[in-house]
């Protein structure tokens, strides 16, 4: 792994950062991006990234710069991402776009900038998609469609690199504690991620991290991240009825 380039989109968030710390420890430089980096301060081995991922302009410039600094890049990590908790009746049509913007559409735009850098480094693919990528989450409805939509892009997209040696990965984390006690929500009525007051066995970013790249470096196809996604992931495959209605004792009535 000595050498090799990531690029972290979300890269000031704290699964962004913990990644970055991660990778770096095993001799890895990493690109960070982001619509603010005002806080961040690269550290040796990592730079960052000013963009807004959802501004075409913005990215084709952001991942042109990257390309001229670094011509083989190993591993793209698509972190960038927000929630939406609400009930749907009391979602607007724009606030749902907006999920959809951010969540898919930016991270499939970016996959297209890489995707033949990838093939020629014959690199990685790695979506961050969470339990709400493959089953229901309570008052998540626009935030669970965009989840389920990025592992069905991924999922297929598997098919169509691997004869070029790519691999396409994806991990789904349960709850990261990335921004407790910053739940407030963003001015379009979106949260950061770990921000839900809700949320079941939390994990912290630089444990969540570790499980991440322990299954990157396995290649594991899915990477279930903690406790409660494993048991969410074989769960909901082998009875979807009754993970539904764990999930609603736990999130619906327990906590919301």
């Amino acid at each position: 792994m000595t050498g090799r380039v990531a690029v972290i989109s979300g890269g000031a968030g704290g699964l962004g950062r913990a990644l970055s710390l991660a990778l770096r420890a095993d001799g890895w430089r990493t690109v960070l991006l982001d619509q603010d980096i005002a806080a961040l301060t690269p550290a040796e081995g990592e730079d960052a990234l000013a963009c807004d991922l959802t501004d075409p302009a913005q990215l084709e410039a952001a991942c042109g710069d990257i390309l001229a600094r670094y011509p083989r890049i190993d591993l793209v990590v698509y972190n960038a991402g927000v929630t939406q908790i609400g009930p749907f009746a009391d979602l607007t049509e724009t606030l749902h776009r907006r999920v959809f913007d951010i969540n898919y559409f930016a991270a499939t735009a970016m996959a297209h900038h890489f995707l033949h850098p990838l093939r020629h480094s014959r690199g990685t693919h790695l979506a961050i998609s969470s339990v709400a990528g493959f089953s229901p989450l309570y008052h998540r409805t626009a935030y669970a469609a965009s989840k389920h939509a990025l592992e069905g892009f991924f999922k297929s997209l598997r098919s169509e690199e691997a004869p070029h040696g790519v691999r396409v990965q994806i991990a789904a984390p349960s709850f990261v504690a990335t921004n407790l006690g910053r739940g407030a929500a963003l001015t379009d009525g979106t949260r950061r991620p770990g921000a839900a007051a809700d949320g079941v066995d939390y994990m912290t970013p630089e444990a969540a991290a570790q499980v991440i790249l322990k299954g990157l470096r396995s290649g594991q196809a899915m990477i279930p991240v903690g406790r409660v996604a494993r048991l969410a992931w074989w769960i909901n495959r082998a009875a979807p009825r009754l993970y539904q209605r764990l999930m609603e004792r736990n999130i619906a009535q327990g906590k919301g």
